[in-house]
Formats: C-alpha cells, structure tokens, sequence
C-alpha cells in the first residue's frame, strides 16, 4: 500500500479549477500586465485604447463561441456565481414564481433561499432522477401563470450529469426565459444562446475555458435585461451621475479585470488550437476507463449516469464503511493523487443522489490526466477499499 508514497502529485480535480493552466493563458496575462496594461475607456492615450482593444475582441470571441449575434450581450464578471446573482436580483420581484431543480450549485440555491426569505419570492424544485437528470416534461410542468424564470445547472459539479438542454428549450417553448448555470460545460460542451433559446447563459472562465479564476461571461438573449446590480463608473456617458442605460456598460461598472480578459482571450486560442472537442472527448476516455475499473470493486458505488454521452468528466463515488474525508485523504497522502470530498458546494444534489450528509469523494478529469493515472487511482482505491 505505502509503494506509491513519494510519487509527483497528480491533480484530478479540475471541476473545481482547471490545472495547470495553458501555455496561451499565462502568456496573455503576463503580456498584458507587462506591456499594455491601460485601463479601458478611462483615457485617451495608447495604453488605454489597447486594452478597450483587447476586451472588444475577447467579447467578440465569445458572442461566436456562444451564439450571441450582438456582443454587447456577452457581460464580464467575475464568475458563474456573481452572472447568476446579477440575473436573479436583477430580474426578480415580490410575488414572481421561480422553477429550478434539485441539482443545483448553491450559486443559485443560495441566491432563491434569500430572495424567498426577504422578497416573496416562491421557488418550485423539481426533483431530478437518482442519477441526477431532470425530466424535461417535469420541468415544463411546474411553470405556471407567475413564473418569471426556469433554472438549470447545464452539468452537476457533483457527479458530472448533463441535462438535456435541447430538450428543456423544446418544452419550454419560449414560455419563460431559461437560464443556464454553464460553470461546469461552458467551453468544453457545445452552447448555442440562441440555438437552444436561452435567455441568460453563466459561465465560470476558470474551468473548462482554462483561464484565470476571478472572472466569467454572462451572456443575455435579446430580450432578457436585468436591473444592474452595481452601479458606478464605466467610462462612458460621464456627464451623468446615473447609470448607463445601454450594453453592455450598464453591467460593468468599475475598472474591469483586464488581466483576467486577457487570460479568458488565451483560453479561447488555446481551445481553437486543441479543440474543445478532443479535450471533451479525452475526458470521456478517462471517465469510462474508471467506471469500468470500478466496476470490480463491489465496495465503491459511483453516481450520476452510467451513459458516458450523458455527463462530463466528474465522477462523484463512496467507498463503503470509509468516510469520504479520509478517502480523499489517503489518496493525496499514499497515492499521490489530489481530489475533492465533502458536500461540494451542492448540498440539494447531494440529497437527490442519496449522499447527503457525508458527501462524497469526487474526482475530475481533465487534458492533463492520462490513462495510466486513472488506472492508479482505481488500484489505489481498491486497495483503500479492501482495507
């Protein structure tokens, strides 16, 4: 059992960040902070006007990875979470009815309990199946006269799940806008804002995007505009001390995280050089090497869908008599491998998959895992697992 003690850590725990980060990403971000580090819109000199460059042509870059025919619509933030804060207290009001599921992230659980508490708010949580997905037609079902918004977490953080988002759109129908926690797909999962009739699309760009963390994107439909959440300096219509009315400086006031642009720019570059597709589908491959592994170990038990085609490459999993805690424990201790345990942020999908209150060890593949580490994590849980 100690024969592994000593070996280079292993990072399997890219649902949380992704690591390391690409050549590209670091670049851009030592580039711009060396040589062009002006603040965009603030000034007329050269400084200034290369970075207003650079945060135009990111957000170019992602209207087209997302659908977004205006980019005006597609808003820095500093993440998923503070993109679904913006939408829910922005779009919100006493007495308006909400429809979400209970896989949700608490970056929106937590946002509604609030809202609930203090604004009358009521919220309507469809039960998803034991493996984690949500039945279209249910969701489609709980919208009522009332219902302002339907919220669902596009992949679960937890066990990988992946909704079936056509579907949920198709059902919908255009009824009430559809808003889409991507913190987990945005980048790697192909979206499409309009193709698939999505009023507001969160995404975190630390994650399957490769850059820095402390900033993401929200992307708006047309015809979905949030009161703004912050007020204050953007640079332009400076005669006026109210807010700018119009896209997308009404949603970024405050100098913006330029660095963090720059690095979410190279992210992009790194993925059209790579290929989201092949870094997808190289998840996959691990994820369905370890479930076939852990197929022999009539001790663990793996949620979320058996379906490869059907979720990312997180794999949530329990070790029969051995708490989660000390399972993520010896495997960074004796096995080298760095993971995550615990109730991940998602204490409702917890309780759907039947792991709540202990959680679970969760691991999370990414481009620079290799089949030859997954096959040492399943020994080294077989052998944890065996005692």
């Amino acid at each position: 059992m100690g024969e592994q003690i000593g070996r280079s850590q292993v990072y399997m725990d890219h649902a949380a960040t992704s690591f390391p980060k690409p050549e590209e990403v670091s670049r851009a971000v030592d580039e711009f902070l060396r040589v062009s580090a002006g603040n965009p819109g603030r000034s007329g000199h050269r400084l200034s006007a290369g970075a207003a460059r650079m945060v135009f042509e990111t957000r170019e870059a992602f209207s087209h990875r997302f659908g977004v025919d205006d980019s005006r619509r597609v808003i820095f933030v500093p993440g998923a979470t503070a993109g679904l804060n913006l939408v829910l207290f922005g779009l919100l009001d006493p007495g308006d009815h909400v429809v979400t599921t209970s896989m949700e992230h608490n970056a929106v659980m937590r946002p509604l309990r609030f809202l609930a508490d203090t604004r009358d708010v009521t919220v309507t949580v469809v039960p998803a199946s034991p493996e984690g997905l949500v039945d279209p037609d249910d969701l489609a079902r709980a919208v009522k006269p009332g219902t302002r918004l339907a919220i669902v977490n596009h992949a679960s953080n937890v066990c990988g799940a992946l909704q079936p988002l056509p579907d949920i759109g198709r059902r919908l129908d255009g009824k009430v806008p559809l808003v889409v926690d991507a913190a987990q797909t945005g980048g790697l999962v192909p979206l499409d804002l309009e193709g698939l009739g999505v009023g507001a699309l969160a995404v975190s760009g630390h994650k399957g995007l490769m850059g820095p963390a402390g900033i993401g994107v929200l992307c708006l439909a047309d015809d979905v505009r949030p009161r703004p959440l912050i007020h204050g300096g953007t640079g332009s219509a400076s005669e006026f001390d109210t807010q700018p009315d119009f896209l997308p400086d009404c949603y970024e006031a405050g100098t913006p995280n330029t660095p963090g642009i720059a690095g979410l720019g190279g992210g992009l570059r790194f993925l059209e050089r790579v290929g989201s597709e092949r870094v997808l589908a190289h998840e996959r491959t691990l994820t369905a090497r370890f479930l076939e592994a852990l197929d022999d170990l009539p001790k663990v038990t793996v949620y979320g869908p058996r379906a490869i085609e059907r979720r990312t490459g997180t794999v949530s999993l329990t070790v029969r008599g051995v708490d989660p805690g000390d399972v993520s424990g010896r495997l960074d201790r004796e096995y080298g491998f760095w993971i995550r345990s615990g109730l991940h942020c998602a204490p409702n999908a917890h309780r759907t998959l039947g792991t709540f209150p202990r959680g679970s060890v969760r691991i999370s593949f990414g481009l620079s895992n290799t089949s030859e580490e997954v096959d040492r994590l399943a020994e080294g849980l077989a052998e944890i697992a065996h005692g």
